[in-house]
């Protein structure tokens, strides 16, 4: 009997076969495909490499010409054929042609062999490297030209016509614009061309044979030195704009002098990144308000006590601008950028603005009547007979406009051989002034045709007393002659008169002038008026006013001129 097979042995066999590792085999069809295929590949590339032993490499361009697969005559032919027909369109600016012929230039090809020399060094079989990178090459000699005919075409072209070229301008700061101030404008670039440049680019073009040349593109014109957004005409820009924003305005009393940037930018210059503010000019306009404004040493018309107007064309009382200060104060203001509104700095007040600038405190000399006035506030607060200069000593006071120059209490009054006090002196036209003087007995009349002083105006006690209590530093003095005036009175001491025939009246008809504020209290600059100098002291009269003997200190509050080293001499010679 067989024995009985166990299934499970078979099939775990079976399993074993199924699952190990077979060998796969590559057909030998698969493989002599494949080496066919490469086989085939190589010869195609040495048959496309073959093909270039005659011609250029694809990719190659000669002269800015593609050349690919061309044998050399057919380059030289192509370059020919493009010669023959050649012509360069010029693109100008504003739209402008001009055209330039093959003929005009006597444009010709000639060949040296180098298109021979480059196709015998091109390696064929090295054509795919050769045509993924290409090939250019530049042979200045292939195309000609004859030299004379190209300088003379290219200057006679209309975009080097003299008559029809515009040079460039640069960006520059405008002139001041009213109610704007200033801008930029920008620059113009015109239609320049430099030659050289020029001819370089058209040379390069004529070589390549191109059909067109943008003489933009090829910067041939000539550009703009400085253009708007140059940094340093910003920064010339916002200097000029912050001057021609200012406004300056002087207040002359009632009066306005506006100084405003229209002025001010005719004062203006560059200097590389900086505006100058012309020194010369800004003296000028301080020198033009000076003359405009300025009241001393100028003619003052007065409404007289007697009624009648007189003129005083002499002294120097009125308003006086210290130019050298202001226009110091006026730099600094411009250069600091900011309007303001300001009196001019003076080295001399007077007491108002306007038509008389003496206002309505001032004393009133009449030397033709010897007798004077003091207003003050427009009031009349004492009149007074006086003794003035000794006219036949040549002595003589003169008429003239004067502040007074400082007041002193109990000065001496020096001259040869004497020394007198006097209790009140109140200088005003250098060493002529106010004073009491005790040694007389009478006052006004004719005294002072024989028996006048030095030049200084001679009062009884209590007048000078009263005056001196009650005029400041600066006050004005006008000192005048007015004929028909003259009296032969005199009065005393008290002022009481010591002849029967009455005086003029020393009532003004209008005693009030226009209202003003009297001069600050500084020492207005003086001038003395021309006199003789004094001679000998008078015969009758106490010894003459003259430079105290001892200096004693001006009162507190006042500038005391040279301390109260006061000399009365001959009239106008000053201290």
């Amino acid at each position: 009997m067989e024995k009985e097979k166990k299934p499970g042995v078979r099939g775990r066999s079976r399993k074993r076969q199924e699952g190990g590792k077979q060998k796969k085999k590559i057909p030998v069809l698969v493989v002599s495909a494949v080496a066919a295929v490469l086989i085939l590949g190589s010869g195609i590339y040495l048959f496309i490499g073959s093909t270039y032993k005659d011609t250029f490499f694809a990719g190659t361009v000669i002269n800015g010409q593609d050349a690919s697969g061309m044998t050399v005559d057919e380059v030289k032919t192509m370059i020919s054929q493009e010669i023959s027909s050649y012509e360069l369109t010029l693109l100008e600016r504003d739209g402008k042609q001009e055209t330039i012929t093959r003929e005009q230039l006597g444009l010709m090809a000639e060949f040296d062999g180098t298109l021979e020399k480059i196709l015998e060094e091109q390696n064929p079989y090295a054509w795919l490297p050769a045509q993924i990178k290409g090939s250019e090459y530049e042979i200045p000699a292939m195309v000609v030209y004859e030299e004379e005919n190209m300088e003379k075409v290219l200057k006679n072209l209309d975009c080097m016509d003299e008559e029809q070229t515009v040079k460039p301008e640069n960006a520059r700061i405008s002139q001041y614009i009213p109610g704007t101030g200033y801008v930029i404008e920008p620059e113009t670039e015109g239609n320049e061309v430099d030659y050289e440049r020029f001819q370089e680019a058209v040379v390069q073009a004529v070589t390549e044979l191109k059909g067109e040349l943008s003489l933009e593109e090829a910067g041939v014109y000539v550009e703009p030195e400085i253009r708007a957004e140059d940094e340093t005409l910003q920064t010339l820009l916002e200097q000029y704009n912050r001057y021609g924003t200012i406004t300056v305005t002087y207040t002359f009393g009632d009066k306005k002098e506006v100084l405003d940037g229209e002025t001010i930018s005719q004062w203006l210059y560059a200097e590389g990144d900086e505006v100058i503010i012309s020194d010369e000019a800004v003296t000028d306009y301080v020198q033009t308000l000076a003359t405009k404004y300025n009241t001393a040493y100028r003619a003052k018309s007065l409404k007289t006590s007697y009624g009648p107007t007189v003129v005083i064309n002499r002294g120097h009382y009125g308003w006086k601008i210290d130019q050298a200060a202001e226009k110091k104060k006026l730099m600094e203001i411009l250069k600091a950028g900011e309007s303001v509104t300001r009196e001019p700095e003076y080295s001399q007040k007077a007491a108002s603005h306007g038509a008389n600038d003496y206002g309505d405190t001032y004393v009133e000399i009449n030397l033709t009547a010897q007798h004077l006035f003091f207003y003050k506030d427009g009031k009349l607060l004492v009149e007074s007979d006086f003794v003035s200069g000794n006219v036949s000593k040549g002595w003589t006071t003169p008429p003239g406009a004067f502040p007074i120059t400082y007041k002193e209490r109990n000065a001496t009054l020096d001259g040869e051989g004497y020394s007198t006090p006097v209790s009140y002196w109140m200088p005003f036209n250098g060493g002529i002034g106010m004073h009491d003087a005790s040694w007389r007995s009478s006052f006004g009349g004719t005294i002072y045709k024989t028996n006048g002083s030095h030049g200084c105006i001679n009062l009884p006690p209590a007048v000078a007393k009263t005056i001196y209590e009650n005029i400041s530093q600066g006050d004005p003095v006008l000192c005048y002659e007015l004929a028909g005036t003259e009296q032969s009175s005199t009065s005393g001491k008290d002022g009481q008169q010591t002849q029967e025939s009455k005086p003029a009246e020393s009532k003004p008809a209008e005693t009030k002038p226009a209202e003003t504020q009297p001069a600050e209290t500084k020492p207005a600059e003086t001038q003395p008026a021309e006199t003789k100098p004094a001679e000998t002291q008078p015969a009758e009269t106490k010894p003459a006013e003259t430079k105290p003997a001892e200096t004693k200190p001006a009162e507190p509050g006042l500038a005391g001129g040279d301390g109260g080293n006061t000399q009365e001499k001959g009239p106008g010679t000053g201290l």
